[in-house]
Formats: C-alpha cells, sequence, structure tokens
C-alpha cells in the first residue's frame, strides 16, 4: 500500500511497473502482483491509500522492497504538466529497506509513505526532479 503526505503542486504522477521483494542474505528477489499504472501521490493523502501489489510469498523475512517505475512520470503546476526525472527509478528501482518477520503471519500489509512533498525539487533549469523520500508506516516493519 502506498500513501502520501502533503505538497503544494497539482499532481505528482509516478508510473508504477513492478514491485519486488527480497529476504536476508541475498535470497532471489519475488515478484508481486502489481497493479502497474500510473498514481497520482496527491491522491494518497490524510488517511488515504491504495493497495498496489499482492502475493502470497514463500519468505519468512522480508529486507528490502523495490520500486520499479516507467518512464512516464509527472509533476502537474498550476494545470501544466512536466516531466518528473527519477533517477535510478526505471533502471535499478526505488529500493526502500526493511526489517520485516512474516514468521506465523498469513497476511500483512506493508504500507509506504511516499512523501512527494519532501521528494520533488525544481532543478534551476525550470525542470522537475524526485529524490524519493520513502517510509516504511508499519512499526514492526521499520529497520532500526
Amino acid at each position: 500500500r502506498l500513501t502520501d503526505a502533503p505538497l503544494d503542486v497539482d499532481e505528482v504522477n509516478i508510473d508504477l511497473q513492478s514491485i519486488l521483494v527480497k529476504g536476508p542474505g541475498g535470497q532471489e528477489e519475488i515478484q508481486l502482483n502489481t497493479n502497474a499504472g500510473i498514481y497520482d501521490l496527491l491522491d494518497l493523502q490524510n488517511g488515504i491509500d491504495v493497495l498496489v501489489a499482492n502475493a502470497m510469498i514463500s519468505l519468512d523475512e522480508i529486507r528490502q522492497v523495490r520500486l520499479v517505475l516507467g518512464e512516464d512520470n509527472t509533476v502537474v503546476v498550476d494545470g501544466v504538466e512536466h516531466e518528473l526525472k527519477i533517477p535510478s527509478g526505471s533502471q535499478s528501482g526505488l529500493k526502500i529497506q526493511v526489517c520485516l518477520d512474516l514468521t506465523g503471519m498469513p497476511v500483512y500489509s506493508l504500507i509506504l509513505d511516499f512523501d512527494a512533498a519532501e521528494s520533488v525539487y525544481q532543478l534551476g533549469n525550470g525542470r522537475y526532479q524526485m529524490r524519493p523520500v520513502i517510509r516504511v508506516v508499519n512499526p514492526d516493519a521499520r529497520c532500526n
């Protein structure tokens, strides 16, 4: 699940392609059943979230979640759409470290807060770039 904190623009759209999870010790990544598409992060504020992936997995622990983005990321400011560059978003993906023990948990919902307000910057040339700030909301999944 994803949610977001407020930002003073019209839209922050990310092109989510896939979500993968990885266990400890370099285990093989598992691709989740991802609801790929364009998500406006500003629609996901004030307690609103959206289910972006689900799966039955055989891992007892998850150590990393990787969000792979496409090239169709945009920000809308005063009604005008601008390209939103996200370095490594489509190559290696956005990696989020988690420390999640799934032992004895038949169902688990991991909630990630994608903070658009802290993530989106206007560069000197007028273009926009994202340096993603993504927080793990679930206290039992945060790494200390």
